[in-house]
């Protein structure tokens, strides 16, 4: 069944289930562009599976149905999974027994795919796959077998009922899954609100400077690139959890890159372009403004990836503007991508190169979909269930309105991240990649580093991280963070949450395993321990600036948060 058929089939069972009104809203969207899934995630050789795990499987699952038909509606067993632990569930003895039918089948199908032979990449594009079916087919997700909607509906006259559809055709119009309570918020409002002023911008970019809060600050500047596939306030939400307020509190003098969200102007704009007149430009323009000979820097996921390609560049001519630089979850060596390594190979990275690579967009809300679904059951199916099914309006959470605030990318410089990153990992081949008309060789980049990495991250997979510590030359320190992606960087001291783990020998050796066995556990942040190793580097204190920029090349053009983490995708 092609995409468009299966599309019509989803239309025409929700139809089924909801009614003519919603399924006439939900026909009126165009089906997602299920090409290049496709053509990523399916197998390329014929699928075998091992024998005797089949036979294994089958006698288990066979033997664990009995049981459940045994127990029957009279006394279905107890299941933990939360998607099923409403008194709505536990209370219904049909749908206490759905919960646990599916649960069987569900794992039942996850040892099908663990049976499956072939290579690994096979595997993986099965698992995930199935994964992924598992996920959209929980009997959770429909409002016939429901048992907690259903039990809110009768318990509301059918007024969750109504709130669902209202809220279904929210979202219809603008775009997306609502995860939080979009209109709680507004940036420079009340996230990404510290102090500041834009002293600088062109095409791609805008430089904000912030306003000290010390009366003196160190005389080297203090640089971050954040990730342009999203908007920078992550590291701005709220005060009390502000990686920028944090750092302007420590007396560093800070400026921030705020990308612009790509539209047709600049549908031609290539990875060189981003890091010659954005990574660089900032990097001088600093230097400018502060009339400092070295700056520090920080780069965030992808802009700690291009900060390490601008620092190969620099290298290459012989130039030393920046004395150091922090790397949070950032893939350098994209030897190990974890779970995104399903979409990766030859076939897809050539599809979207015909796609875009000689001009387009990839669109915000294509990338923000594919980072959902490394999660499905968190961020996908938790929402349609509450906010469809259930009527709710999801609690406001800051760092989920960031999450749905959709960044844009132009359409060449993704095509080519995904060749020479993803795919061929040329950034830690010496002089295999020309950046800025520079060959590139990592072994030049002899500066301190601060390599920061989280334990439960899915995205930057935590040996990935560690992998920095063996390409750069310079002297380095790393540390490990609890939680994921985002939540193990942004963990304020204040807070008093998660752990981090340093070692105090400072040695790094060749595999994360043995770092981990001399490592010791910390209670709480690891920004202390980042904002004493950034001190270090940050030169002598001095009269902090009374204005922002310098003279009449660099004035504030207009308050922070500025007009570029605005526009929207």
């Amino acid at each position: 069944m092609d995409s468009d058929a299966r599309w019509a089939e989803g239309a025409r069972q929700f139809q089924q289930i909801f009614g003519d009104s919603w399924a006439k809203a939900l026909q009126s969207l165009q089906p997602v562009d299920l090409g290049a899934l496709s053509a990523a995630t399916q197998p390329h050789a014929p699928v075998q599976f091992d024998a005797e795990q089949l036979a294994a499987l089958q006698k288990q699952y066979v033997e664990e149905m009995r049981a459940l038909w045994a127990e029957g509606l009279q006394n279905p067993p107890a299941v933990s999974d939360r998607r099923f632990s409403g008194e709505g569930w536990t209370q219904n003895p049909m749908a206490a027994f759905s919960a646990a039918a599916y649960l069987l089948n569900a794992r039942t199908l996850m040892g099908l795919a663990d049976a499956a032979q072939g290579d690994d990449k096979t595997r993986a594009r099965i698992r995930f796959g199935v994964e992924q079916w598992i996920a959209a087919m929980a009997p959770s997700n429909f409002l016939a077998f429901n048992a907690e909607a259903q039990k809110k509906a009768i318990e509301t006259q059918g007024e969750s009922i109504a709130k669902g559809v209202a809220n279904l055709l929210h979202d219809l119009r603008q775009g997306h899954v609502s995860m939080t309570d979009e209109s709680l918020f507004e940036v420079g409002r009340n996230v990404a609100t510290t102090e500041g002023a834009v002293v600088f911008e062109n095409e791609l970019f805008q430089l904000i400077e912030y306003k000290p809060l010390t009366a003196k600050v160190y005389e080297r500047p203090f640089l971050m690139v954040p990730p342009c596939i999203n908007k920078y306030y992550i590291l701005d939400l709220q005060p009390e959890n502000s990686l920028i307020r944090h750092a302007v509190s420590e007396g560093h003098r800070t400026f921030v890159v705020s990308w612009r969200n790509p539209d047709a102007s600049l549908a031609q704009a290539t990875w060189d372009d981003y890091i010659d007149k954005a990574v660089l430009q900032a990097i001088d323009t600093v230097q400018q403004i502060s009339g400092a000979p070295q700056i520090n820097a920080l780069g965030f996921c992808v802009g700690g990836t291009m900060l390490a390609t601008a620092l190969a560049v620099l290298a290459a001519r012989g130039e030393k503007p920046v004395a150091s630089a922090t790397f949070l979850t950032t893939l350098i060596d994209f030897s190990d991508t974890g779970i995104l390594d399903v979409f990766i190979d030859e076939a897809f990275v050539r599809l979207r190169e015909m796609q875009m690579g000689h001009g387009g967009l990839m669109k915000g809300q294509d990338l923000a979909s594919t980072f959902s679904f490394l999660r499905p059951n968190d961020l996908v199916w938790n929402y349609v269930v509450g906010n469809y099914l259930k009527g709710e309006t999801p609690p406001p959470f800051d760092l989920l309105y960031w999450n749905s605030d959709a960044t844009n990318l132009p359409g060449p410089y993704y095509a080519w991240y995904l060749r020479n990153f993803y795919l061929e990992n040329n950034l830690v081949q010496p002089d295999r990649l020309t950046v800025c008309g520079e060959s590139l060789d990592l072994g030049r980049v002899d500066l301190p580093v601060y390599i920061y990495g989280s334990r439960e991250d899915h995205i930057v997979p935590i040996r990935a991280a560690y992998a920095s510590t063996q390409l750069l030359p310079g002297k380095k320190r790393f540390v490990l963070g609890a939680s994921g992606h985002i939540a193990g960087v942004i963990n304020p001291p204040a807070k008093k949450k998660r752990s981090h783990w340093i070692r105090s020998d400072g040695k790094l050796p060749a595999t994360l395993e043995q770092w981990q066995a001399g490592a010791t556990e910390h209670a709480g942040s690891w920004w202390t321990d980042w904002s004493a190793w950034l001190a270090s580097h940050a030169g002598k204190q001095v009269a902090a600036p009374k204005g922002y920029g310098k003279g009449a090349k660099y004035q504030a053009i207009e308050a922070a948060p500025g007009r570029y983490v605005q526009q929207k995708a």
